[in-house]
């Protein structure tokens, strides 16, 4: 019995894994995850000798590739390489996603993330993040807009909440993408924008967009110039804290010494300075070692946010 035991789980072999893992990312290719998941795949190759096949199953709202994991056996050789949207954004927004992430996935390791910036027009009629909720607060219904880069994404939810905290009221602008959004916040056609730092970051430091605070208890180490929201006199919502962080994660019933296995190596992988300047080429920011009991408690704590944010904001769900 002990001996079919010990075949039947491949983490008790002391030579897992025997064969390339096929990881599986929610996105085309380009995406966060996916750039986190190559250049992730590259380094375990060159260190660990071990084989990351990375497989991009966009679809559904990430709903085709989380399935392709809960569905593959869960014996450690189908991971999934996720940003928060599938995981902690799209199953509040949608009535039956077809899953349930804390159910039906095995959260292993918070790998990094980036943050959001909030940017206004280089004219907007205030210079700090103070006087800017003053103005919003002033201003007629309908004065000011928040772009989004489209409806149902972090960034429009972020948006929600800190109307919601601040007490202002503003339309909400889906885009196609950052790209166009933050190209109408820079002419001045539409306000404000929370986005992420991977796109607004370049657009601030040219000068096209004016960055009022970094979305976060801390400043960024990728943009340290910027005040976090909890510096700046604003208390309504200076407990923000908006990251669009990518994690990796297995079938529910991954054997526990595989959550251990990559939890560990990709740990000690993500701990070295080296792999951290390589993230943040990228303007990722690395994230610490930790457990993966505290990936799933940010997840459970990702989904109560942004489910109290759907009611309050009154936002239809699908």
């Amino acid at each position: 019995m002990l001996a079919a035991a010990s075949l039947a789980s491949p983490a008790l072999a002391q030579d897992y894994p025997t064969r390339p893992v096929r990881l599986i990312i929610p996105f085309p290719p380009g995406n966060l995850a996916d750039l986190t998941a190559r250049l992730a795949a590259e380094e375990i190759q060159r260190r660990l000798g071990h084989s990351w096949v990375v497989d991009n199953r966009a679809g559904a709202s990430g709903g085709i590739a989380i399935r392709a994991v809960m569905q593959a056996p869960p014996d450690g050789y189908t991971l999934l390489l996720s940003s928060v949207s599938p995981i902690a954004v799209n199953p509040v927004l949608t009535a039956n996603p077809g899953y349930d992430p804390l159910r039906d996935l095995a959260p292993i390791l918070l790998m990094g993330w980036t943050g959001y910036l909030l940017v206004c027009s280089p004219d907007f009629p205030a210079k700090t993040l103070a006087d800017v909720v003053q103005v919003l607060r002033a201003a007629p219904a309908g004065r000011y807009a928040m772009a989004t880069p489209g409806s149902g994404t972090v960034t429009h939810l972020a948006s929600e909440q800190f109307m919601l905290q601040t007490g202002t009221r503003m339309e909400t602008v889906p885009y196609r993408g950052s790209g166009a959004a933050l190209m109408d916040v820079a002419s001045g056609r539409v306000a404000l924008m929370i986005d992420a730092m991977s796109t607004a970051l370049p657009q601030a430091r040219g000068g096209q967009v004016r960055a009022l605070a970094v979305m976060q208890q801390r400043r960024s180490p990728l943009a340290p110039e910027i005040p976090a929201v909890s510096e700046l006199g604003v208390p309504e919502i200076a407990g923000m804290e908006v990251r669009a962080w990518t994690g990796l994660l297995g079938a529910a019933a991954t054997p526990p010494e595989i959550v251990e296995y990559w939890n560990r190596e990709l740990g000690k992988l993500l701990a070295e300075p080296a792999i951290a300047e390589r993230f943040a080429a990228q303007n990722v920011e690395v994230a610490p070692p930790e457990p993966a009991a505290r990936f799933r408690e940010l997840i459970a704590a990702e989904l109560t946010r942004w489910r109290r944010v759907v009611r309050d904001a009154r936002i239809e769900v699908q």
